[in-house]
């Protein structure tokens, strides 16, 4: 019995030791990538984006359910990798959503910087993948935590070009 009692004793304190080091992790990545980008930007279908800042309703991408969390970048220079690797095959007219980790805070949703993460079942392998941490937001985007939304610019066949006011095509 004292054998079992130890062994459970050691799995709680190394599961509390784990746990505090795997939040404090976090907490340095959120500090560490907000001073180095201090945005957080989401591509988002514009009539999705509409429909909810209309019905003043928090936005929760096609994805949400089956991935457990809205995806993000703070590095703008993966907007267009992202946008055309996951979403040059989704037609219609996008925006990317730029925000910051206080004003999602600041709406009750909490944002961590994670490795890549599959986007339904489409898998990351983009360029980049295992160098750059993305944050993954927590909850849906209330339109009160979105500071701007930017318009993007794609061609015909879908590609993203651009988005305005942050990054231009080549």
């Amino acid at each position: 019995m004292k054998k079992i009692t130890l062994h459970y004793t050691l799995a709680i304190i190394m599961s509390v030791i784990f746990n505090f080091q795997v939040s404090a992790d976090t907490n340095d990545n959120v500090s560490e990538y907000t001073q180095k980008y201090p945005y957080v930007f989401h591509l988002v279908q514009k009539e999705s984006w509409e429909k909810a800042v209309a019905e003043n309703t928090t936005y929760y991408p096609p994805t949400y359910t089956q991935d457990e969390f809205t995806h993000a970048t703070a590095n703008p220079d993966f907007l267009l990798i992202i946008g055309n690797h996951f979403y040059k095959q989704v037609s219609g007219d996008w925006l990317c959503l730029r925000m910051s980790v206080d004003t999602l805070q600041a709406t009750g949703v909490k944002t961590i910087f994670e490795g890549t993460a599959p986007v339904g079942d489409k898998q990351p392998n983009f360029p980049g993948t295992d160098s750059e941490l993305f944050p993954h937001i927590l909850g849906g985007i209330n339109p009160k935590a979105v500071l701007q939304a930017h318009t993007v610019s794609r061609a015909s066949d879908g590609t993203f070009l651009a988005v305005s006011e942050i990054i231009q095509g080549e």
